[in-house]
């Protein structure tokens, strides 16, 4: 059995374009936070855009900082998980000559 088709209000349809239009989220995050399909809302944002209802949109700028913060994230984790195999061990546990440690108190020549 094919599924009904949901019919929105203009209210609502509104509404969730101002969500995107004004906060920044991406269509993909307020259709989920709606409920709604992403590609539902994309095509309201498209054609409000089109009507002049809205900004278009934030400008090349935006996108481009945008793509840039999503980079830096990405490359913020990796270098999170990364962390555990860059951190150096403390000077008591280095080895200073083939076989022996440096221990608390204790010279490099063994003495």
């Amino acid at each position: 059995m094919a599924e009904k088709r949901r019919k929105f209000d203009p209210e609502f349809r509104e509404g969730a374009v101002r969500i995107v239009t004004e906060t920044g989220k991406t269509i993909a995050e307020v259709a989920e936070d709606l409920g709604i399909n992403e590609t539902t809302l994309a095509s309201w944002v498209s054609r409000a855009r089109r009507a002049g209802t809205v900004p278009a949109g934030g400008s090349d700028e935006l996108e481009r900082l945008r793509r840039e913060n999503a980079q830096l994230k990405r490359d913020n984790k990796e270098l999170v998980m990364e962390l555990p195999n860059l951190v150096v061990k403390p000077l008591r546990q280095r080895v200073v000559r083939a076989g022996s440690t440096l221990r608390h108190g204790s010279s490099p020549t063994g003495r």
